[in-house]
């Protein structure tokens, strides 16, 4: 193993990406409808704090889960989690199932592991998702799951070969596997409030993690440890963060916006090229609006919610249900979801049943990217428009420099990149 990986060049790295769909044959150690005790072995790709919370998450579902390989670009974050991971579980993750580098990924693919949870920036996830299912392997991976359209695209089509496949896919859409909103949500399409006329989704907190450059960092090396701040790594905050209320949009409506109309700005960031704020109004079919905003600024009002308005009432989607003069539904929210997701996911593998949620995540994954690319130009963006865009998103190809930095941030109504 590499003490420490050779950070490619953009150039290379540009390359390197587009020749990586080569199919992995292997086969699936575990198929659906597989005995309740046989283990199950993990893969991770992503060895962040995310990614090593949802392996613990993923073994505090089943007993017999366990974590047996790790991948990531940077060695150092594959020797943390495997620290981390031993002394929480006591697991030993075996010196030639630690893999680092620009194709740690495809390494973790040639073991024999049952599932792999992805969780490195998203826009390798459209990459890493085919890879996985050519593999023949079922998938965790982290939201959001593509950082343009044709990544969005891409996802939706793996998502069908999956199908076909019989293989299991789960996002890490943790609302959609919290009993609050479940039951919420159901209410609500049986009719609770009536017909949805309108609703808002927010995500305002504060500023996200960054890290200035040290001395010796390439370019790319700090592009890919800072991948928050960087729109080509993870979408802007719209997408990687604001999905999650998006999605429960999507989810509750029943169906994903048509356009959208959006603006934003940027004043306060530290690193990176993305925005702080985005305020969108997205239409969904029948004139339904829904009222977007994230913020990622110190200092300002925190809101972290939804609310979807009927004829007859409203809710907060988790938990809470009102109807004109009294109070009908409220359930104490359950913030289990983190472990229960993987719990879905493996209950589905053992008993044979047929979990697949890409279309759904990709769908909302796009619908964000929709709100950002009218942010950035400043014009209304369709749903069509994007289903056919070929806008594809890559790593920056001028010096990080303050100056050249500011010098490319999206300027509304300029002809710059969406």
């Amino acid at each position: 193993m590499n003490s420490r990986p050779s950070i490619v060049s953009r150039r290379d790295f540009v390359r390197a990406s587009a020749a990586a769909g080569a199919v992995i044959t292997a086969f699936p150690h575990i198929v659906l409808g597989a005995e309740p005790d046989k283990l199950l072995k993990i893969g991770l790709v992503g060895c962040g704090g995310r990614g090593v919370g949802a392996a613990h998450n993923a073994m505090a579902a089943d007993p017999n889960v366990k974590v047996t390989a790790l991948a990531d670009m940077f060695a150092e974050r594959v020797e943390d989690a495997a620290q981390l991971l031993k002394k929480n579980t006591g697991i030993d993750i075996a010196p030639d199932h630690r893999f680092v580098g620009e194709d740690a990924y495809r390494k973790l693919l040639e073991t024999d592991v049952d599932i792999v949870i992805l969780a490195t920036p998203p826009y390798f996830r459209p990459k890493h998702f085919e890879a996985c299912i050519n593999a023949n392997k079922h998938v965790f991976m982290e939201k959001p799951v593509a950082v343009d359209p044709v990544g969005a695209r891409s996802i939706m089509a793996t998502g069908r070969k999956a199908d076909e496949k019989k293989l299991v896919v789960v996002a890490g859409t943790q609302r959609r596997h919290q009993l609050s909103y479940i039951e919420t949500i159901r209410r609500i399409h049986d009719g609770a409030i009536g017909r949805i006329v309108s609703a808002q989704v927010y995500w305002n907190g504060g500023m996200a993690k960054y890290y200035l450059r040290k001395e010796g960092w390439s370019d790319m090396e700090w592009m890919l440890r800072d991948w928050f701040n960087w729109t080509w790594l993870s979408g802007d905050h719209i997408v990687e963060q604001h999905m999650h209320n998006i999605d429960v949009a999507n989810w509750v409506i029943g169906t994903h916006p048509i356009k959208a109309h959006a603006m934003g700005g940027r004043h306060r960031r530290i690193t990176g090229d993305q925005y702080d704020f985005f305020c969108t109004d997205f239409t969904y079919p029948g004139e339904v609006h829904v009222a977007s905003q994230c913020r990622q600024i110190h200092g300002c009002k925190t809101e972290v919610a939804e609310r979807v308005i009927g004829e007859k009432g409203y809710s907060n989607c988790d938990g809470f249900i009102s109807t004109i003069g009294e109070l009908d539904f409220e359930k104490r929210p359950n913030k289990d979801a983190y472990v229960q997701e993987h719990r879905d996911m493996i209950r589905a593998i053992r008993n044979g049943e047929r979990l697949n949620e890409a279309q759904a995540v990709a769908e909302s994954t796009l619908s964000a990217i929709m709100a950002r690319m009218s942010a950035y130009t400043g014009q209304e963006v369709t749903w069509d428009e994007v289903m056919k865009s070929d806008l594809v998103l890559s790593p920056p190809d001028y010096e990080l420099t303050e100056e050249n930095i500011r010098a490319h941030i999206p300027v509304p109504g300029a002809p710059r990149s969406a």
